[in-house]
């Protein structure tokens, strides 16, 4: 049978076997007395040329005595020797041979020598596989079993030997189960019977194992597998490698998680879902169980943390052990650490620490004794607790234990665990600034916009607001509802182009101008006006000097300015590029009304014009941004159709139509700043108003009083009677003097506080002074001030009214006669 060819990886023949080698038979003396067929064709030698023939005349060539002769001693002293030797062939050609020589005993006590020959390159290559076989077995390192069809173990190398703890002889005929516990002997001989079945091998497959002889430390093995088969294809069993790869594979799961970590951690801005994503990242690749602890200031997103032995706050817990978290403090809790354990003395040190065997912890015995018992029942049993800090500020601390798994904590255990508590504790400082950032832009909100409005005589008002960004809870948009003098309202809604804490800024700017205008009684054309110039220097101190800009600039806004009057159902308005108003009947009809189209502010230069509506009681009024109509992308007109199908719903509330405005207009998370005021308009009744027009003649002021004092009594007033006669007589008096000798018209209000107005044709301010203690008269204004709660001057194109209010509740406790100037009774 001819040898494989070199390198075709398969395995050759003994080329020794009997079929395979020439042979041949010595006598003691070295005479041919054998000679065989295949001898005959490796040296070209017929047997007749050799028989009776000493070998040493024609097999070897001089040079080669000396060899000769040490292999003949050789055998001699050993009964036999094995090795390479040159000879010659029939052609005189030297050839190497292997030879394998034995003695052989023969009757009369004759000794003959029995040689066995083959090329010798046969015979280094099969010695070298030899050698290989004999490696695998006794001094490779990755372990290797022979298993039969049965899988019970016929052979193993010494490699494996060492990693069961036993001898290969001690192994033999055994099986897996006798050294694996668990499923994870099912898991591999399953494997190994699908070897068998298909005979597709198994590559270097992971599989984690535990020994009977080490049942608390889990393994990671690498395990290939082929299946034995004889020459003529039937199976005599299969053959895995067996490779420890436990640390290498721990390496690559650390590696892994704090890939993982740098991914999962820190996906918002949350706090508390910063420390969620903290918790879920260490279960259960490190740990079976986890809390994460901040510092309560920290978590409350102070800028100054709390000392390190102060109150902590329970962030997050996870366990794949579920009775776990009845033991540990549930997320939201609020306590402090007694001083002696390890989670005190990592936050006092701010140094990890590795507790191993819990048990053997003297801190451990200082944790709540119900608490501590619960946890041993549960076998938690190894702790790490390390501190999450983060440019140099202590946050908090993580707390990982083990008890399902039986292993406890090592040192590689730990540094891994510092490396992604500090991934962490940077994602959960950047969430804690942002916690103050986002409570520095609510406290703004709660500064630049009304929080709940307040009633009102003239209107029923509901509001929505909503920023582009839910998260900073600011934006650009606002509303306000005003009161003004007369019992009337002012309605506003204005949009500062932008978004964020730069528009919310400006916004709030915009607003309090609003309120100041709104106080001097301006028209809603001129309100408009005078913010068009705030708005145009704003925009001036923004502009550098080197020509750089600085930030976010203003570029604009727009405002819808409305003032109701609820004693002549009058509404006037006027707009700067805003979008009208809606106006919503009480049958549920929808208009918007066509008002002059003004220019947004900040153009400059360009009026203003006004327009009045009279509005039936009951009547809607909805003001808006453009937030609200745009913000499914649609367009202008099937936005507003949808706004009109949404507050045609009579006999809602005015919440519930807000709630409808929002559905049917607005998705989850607008895209623009929303602004919604809502106003259903009321009506004072007839007996609330009393009104005369008063002619300019010296018995004025004492009919005023006159007139006062009767409407008084009759509402029920009459303590108030006193007080309001004198601010009467003053202000008709001043009207009088002043007004140019035009009527004067009295008007009495009796709404939640008791409004007194005079008004004259004449446009001259009144002026509050302190009078001098020489002088006859100027006290009347200043007295009017001291008896009232608030009084202004409103003008008209008619001239001007000057008002007063009168608190209901007080009546005139607190007011003395004594004070009136007598020179005041008319």
């Amino acid at each position: 049978m001819d040898a494989p060819a070199p390198g075709s990886g398969e395995v050759p023949e003994d080329p020794f076997a009997l079929h395979n080698s020439a042979s041949a038979v010595l006598d003691d003396h070295g005479r041919v007395v054998g000679w065989s067929e295949r001898a005959q064709e490796h040296l070209g030698y017929p047997p007749d040329e050799v028989l009776g023939r000493m070998a040493s005349e024609f097999l070897f060539d001089s040079r080669d005595r000396e060899a000769v002769r040490d292999a003949v001693a050789a055998c001699e002293r050993d009964r036999g020797w094995s090795g390479v030797l040159p000879v010659l062939h029939r052609s005189g050609q030297r050839v190497e041979l292997g030879f394998r020589a034995r003695a052989v005993i023969r009757a009369g006590s004759a000794r003959e020598w029995f040689l066995v020959v083959a090329p010798a390159e046969e015979v280094l290559r099969w010695e070298t596989d030899r050698s290989v076989l004999d490696g695998l077995f006794r001094r490779s390192p990755i372990g290797l079993s022979v298993h039969a069809p049965d899988l019970s173990i016929l052979r193993i190398n010494r490699a494996l030997a060492r990693f069961t703890q036993l001898s290969a002889a001690e192994i033999r005929s055994r099986r897996i189960g006798d050294f694996l516990i668990g499923p994870d002997l099912e898991t591999i001989e399953t494997r190994l019977r699908r070897v068998l079945e298909t005979g597709a091998p198994l590559i270097f497959t992971e599989q984690r194992c535990r020994l009977r002889s080490d049942p608390d430390r889990e393994r990671v093995v690498s395990v290939s597998a082929f299946r034995m088969e004889d020459p003529s294809g039937g199976i005599l069993g299969v053959t895995q490698l067996v490779e420890d790869v436990t640390d290498r594979y721990r390496a690559r799961q650390r590696l892994a998680l704090l890939n993982r970590a740098s991914i999962s951690i820190g996906t918002t801005l949350d706090l508390g879902q910063t420390t969620r994503e903290l918790a879920d990242v260490a279960v259960p690749d490190l740990a079976d169980a986890v809390s994460v602890d901040l510092l309560d200031s920290v978590a409350r997103g102070d800028e100054t943390a709390e000392e390190a032995g102060g109150r902590v706050r329970r962030m997050a817990v996870h366990s794949v052990v579920p009775e776990a978290l009845q033991v540990m403090h549930p997320a939201g809790e609020i306590f402090s650490f007694d001083p002696r354990t390890p989670h005190a003395r990592c936050l006092a040190e701010q140094q990890p620490i590795l507790e191993p065997v819990l048990l053997s912890s003297p801190g451990w015995y200082f944790q709540d004794p119900e608490r501590r018992r619960r946890a041993i029942d549960l076998d938690a049993h190894s702790l790490i607790v390390v501190p999450l800090t983060a440019r140099g500020l202590l946050l908090g601390l993580l707390s990982l234990w083990r008890a399902r798994r039986p292993e406890p904590f090592e040192e590689d255990d730990l540094t891994l665990a510092e490396e992604f508590a500090a991934r962490a504790a940077l994602c959960i400082d950047n969430a804690r600034r942002y916690t103050q950032q986002q409570q520095a832009a609510l406290t703004l909100q709660r500064s630049l916009l009304p929080q709940e409005l307040p009633e009102y005589s003239a209107v029923e008002v509901a509001h929505l607001y909503l920023p582009a960004n839910p998260a900073t809870g600011v934006g650009g948009d606002w509303f306000d509802v005003i009161p003004l003098s007369g019992a009337r309202v002012a309605l506003v809604v204005g949009d500062v182009v932008g978004h964020g804490l730069h528009a919310a800024a400006t916004m709030g700017r915009l607003r309090t101008a609003v309120h100041t205008l709104a106080s001097l009684d301006y028209a809603p054309d001129e309100v408009l006006s005078h913010l068009d110039d705030l708005v145009n220097r704003l925009a001036d101190e923004q502009e550098p000097a080197d020509g750089r800009p600085r930030g976010q600039q203003i570029v604009g806004a727009t405002c819808l300015y409305a003032v109701y009057d609820p004693t002549s159902r009058r509404c006037t308005l006027a707009r700067a590029g805003h979008l009208p108003p809606a106006v919503v009947t009480s049958d549920g009809t929808v208009s918007l009304p066509d008002l002059p189209e003004g220019p947004p502010l900040g153009l400059g230069g360009l009026p203003f014009e006004s327009a009045e509506l009279e509005l039936a009681e009951g009547s809607l009024l909805a003001l808006y941004t453009n937030g609200l109509i745009k913000a499914r992308g649609l367009d202008l007109d099937e936005g507003l159709e949808r706004l009109r199908a949404a507050l045609s719903r009579p006999g809602s509330s005015l919440e519930q139509t807000c709630a409808a405005v929002q559905n049917a207009l607005l998705p989850e998370h607008p895209p623009d700043d929303v602004a919604l005021l809502l106003a259903r308009t009321r009506v004072l009744a007839p007996e609330q108003v009393a009104s005369w027009e008063l002619p300019a003649e010296p018995t004025a002021a004492a009919r005023a009083r006159h007139l006062t004092e009767t409407t008084l009594t009759g509402w029920g007033l009459e303590e108030l009677a006193f007080t309001a006669e004198l601010v009467v007589s003053e202000l008709v008096t001043n009207a009088y003097r002043y007004g140019g000798g035009a009527p004067v018209t009295l008007r009495l209000i009796r709404d939640r506080s008791l409004i007194c107005e005079v008004s004259d044709s004449s446009s001259t301010a009144p002026h509050l002074r302190r009078a001098r203690t020489t002088d006859e008269g100027g006290r009347g204004l200043f007295l009017v001030a001291q008896l009232t709660e608030r009084w202004g001057a409103r003008y008209t194109r008619d001239g001007k009214t000057v008002w007063t209010e009168f608190p209901l509740a007080a009546a005139v406790q607190g007011y003395s006669a004594a004070v009136v100037d007598p020179a005041l009774d008319g």
